[in-house]
């Protein structure tokens, strides 16, 4: 069973974030826990952008930014997966230097050197080149830069279907199975 972790950070793509928490709600059977870390600028984009608070109706457990006592602070708790969605430049760069200043930080620290799966769905337009390389060093560390990228084969009807097609493929990278679009098998 799988022991994930989602962090929100304050980048612009809270429909993201929704979208994933909606999938894990209901993939249960799949799932042993899920942690949910916030930054408090994601709150703000959250409200901003869906116009509501629903991210305290999930039936998740919440933990504070600073907790340094969350389970997945540690690798001993066995957590898999950590999801970052929508990951900001500033978080992806935080965790490329290595930094662990707060619980976000820190697990991403954690899943990296217990060789787990990390998935960062980066969220900017461009990329500079320190984005560019900070996504280099992460990637050459284990991480999974999974850039919040929707694809139109589909035929996305709404905003919330085009999230899902990025949706779909951070639930594929992280093993769960995921009733999706596949090319060629949708005809």
């Amino acid at each position: 069973m799988n022991k994930i972790v989602v962090a929100i950070t304050g980048a612009s793509g809270a429909i993201y974030a929704k979208c994933l928490l909606d999938s894990l709600s209901q993939m249960q059977d799949q799932i042993e826990s899920v942690g949910i870390v916030m930054s408090d600028n994601a709150k703000i984009v959250w409200e901003t952008e869906l116009g509501n608070q629903d991210y305290t109706k999930y039936p998740f457990h919440f933990y504070q930014k600073n907790d340094f006592n969350a389970p997945f602070a540690s690798g001993s708790a066995q957590y898999n997966t950590m999801i970052i969605v929508p990951c900001s430049m500033g978080t992806l760069g935080r965790i490329a230097s290595g930094m662990s200043d707060d619980l976000v930080t820190r697990a991403a620290d954690v899943i990296l050197k217990e060789r787990r799966k990390l998935i960062l769905v980066a969220r900017e337009t461009p990329y500079n080149l320190i984005h560019i390389k900070n996504m280099e060093t992460i990637t050459l560390a284990g991480g999974i830069i999974c850039p919040a990228t929707p694809s139109f084969y589909s035929k996305p009807q709404t905003i919330e279907e085009l999230a899902y097609t990025v949706v779909h493929r951070i639930l594929d990278l992280a093993g769960l199975k995921a009733n999706s679009y596949r090319w060629g098998n949708n005809k």
